[in-house]
């Protein structure tokens, strides 16, 4: 598929196609470009490293945008592989799938079109500046929430063994109401689940606390979302950025 002007993806029957040569500036430089990829692209990654970096790298090695790459897990994005179709990206990551990468399918309409319907999603992150790559962060998306969640999705960096990786904690909240209560036993679960390994930025026991509260805090963005006045069924996106400390 060709592109036009700017953009680096086309709109696909029910998502978004990305060219993996297409550079992570030129989709932050695309008129259209998702909010939760402006500001997991945004910050912490300079111009200069935007410029020369393409979606291939990222996928391949994702500690060079950590923070998108996350955002992609937690939505749920496929890549597709020449002769071998399209793999989600977690596969593909756990896998170590060889091939040439030829675009990545995200289930996500351009901005401006029809919204997700009942699909919020949250970020939160916590690092020592707002410049600085996250120390743990946690992206959400939760579809459904009234009466119950149909699907939810927790991606995590910074309390792993991976750059990222995807939460089963969240499978808790599937079949439930999206609430502060079910919200916090999921923080509970992803602390008792990461296995965080710690460094000059933070001990063990740091990361393991603040994936549980990134958690909550990107949880509870998508709880705001489906709360807000222009009722459910709304795309709710929301950030929360923390300096430091150790607060719930």
């Amino acid at each position: 598929m060709t592109e036009t002007g700017p953009e680096p993806g086309a709109a696909l029957a029910g998502y978004w196609e990305i060219h993996c040569d297409a550079t992570l500036q030129a989709l932050v430089d695309g008129p259209t470009c998702p909010d939760l990829f402006r500001r997991t692209l945004t910050g912490y990654l300079s111009w200069h490293v935007r410029n020369r970096t393409t979606i291939e790298r990222v996928l391949t090695t994702p500690s060079t945008a950590v923070a998108w790459f996350a955002a992609i897990l937690a939505l749920g994005a496929e890549v597709r592989v020449e002769g071998q179709g399209e793999v989600p990206v977690d596969a593909f990551l756990e896998r170590r799938i060889k091939g040439r990468l030829e675009a990545l399918h995200i289930p996500l309409p351009r901005p401006g079109a029809v919204p997700l319907e009942g699909v919020a999603w949250g970020e939160a992150r916590v690092a020592r500046t707002h410049s600085d790559e996250p120390i743990v962060s946690a992206v959400a998306v939760v579809e459904g929430g009234e009466p119950v969640v149909i699907r939810a999705r927790l991606a995590l960096t910074g309390a792993c063994s991976r750059p990222a990786g995807l939460a089963k904690a969240a499978a808790h909240l599937v079949g439930n109401p999206l609430t502060l209560d079910t919200i916090r036993d999921v923080a509970t679960a992803v602390e008792a689940e990461v296995m965080p390994k710690g460094d000059f930025l933070g001990s063990t026991e740091y990361r393991r606390a603040m994936a549980g509260v990134m958690a909550r805090r990107a949880l509870e963005e998508c709880l705001a979302g489906h709360n807000t006045e222009t009722g459910t069924g709304c795309a709710a996106h929301g950030s929360s950025t923390r300096e430091g400390g150790h607060g719930r």
